[in-house]
């Protein structure tokens, strides 16, 4: 594999190309991919993004790049709705499986109508490329499968790049090493 800050100027280059916003990706397919990085590496990719983001708003380029952070999106929500404190003491009291299900409810993850899905499509313009971070920092809470698939079903507004922080090859993702999330998904690896 390439040496990563090699492989986010092919991303940068990549995503600049008017091709890369149209419709639809490789073989007609939705226009979601997949950046994947070794996770000790995060604070790496997390500088280049937000470069990128502030080089992004200053104008001069024919898209406006938004970076949603899933992690920031699920402790809002908490926050807004006054559930952070008694999540803390849910969790202590009834463990990290019962609080993870408890926010996935909430929040509608599994759902059509995922609150993360329409925060994304209400706070996306048009003419937009739209970064997904924080993968890592919301496991086990959030799947990226459940992100993606059900961006597919609601979003084809503009393309998506997922950040992974892990290893991705097109069929599976794997996280820190051991945990395999094998659902299938409708994107592709942004850079080989």
């Amino acid at each position: 594999m390439e040496d990563l800050s090699e492989r986010l100027d092919k991303m940068e280059e990549a995503i600049k190309k008017p091709s890369f916003r149209q419709s639809s990706g490789r073989a007609n397919e939705v226009n979601y991919w997949v950046f994947d990085y070794p996770p000790e590496r995060e604070l790496e990719v997390r500088e280049r993004i937000k470069y990128m983001k502030n080089r992004n708003s200053k104008g001069g380029e024919e898209f406006e790049l938004v970076v949603f952070d899933l992690y920031d999106i699920i402790i809002d929500f908490l926050k807004e709705n006054d559930f952070l404190e008694a999540c803390y003491k849910f969790e202590k009291k009834k463990g990290l499986d019962r609080i993870t299900k408890a926010i996935s409810n909430s929040m509608k993850i599994n759902d059509d109508d995922s609150l993360i899905v329409q925060y994304i499509k209400d706070n996306t313009p048009d003419n937009a490329i739209v970064f997904l971070t924080g993968v890592g920092k919301c496991f086990p809470i959030l799947r990226s499968h459940k992100v993606l698939n059900n961006l597919h079903q609601a979003f084809v507004k503009a393309p998506v790049v997922m950040f992974f922080p892990g290893i991705y090859n097109e069929q599976e993702l794997i996280l820190f090493g051991e945990i395999k999330d094998d659902n299938y998904y409708r994107a592709f690896k942004l850079v080989k």
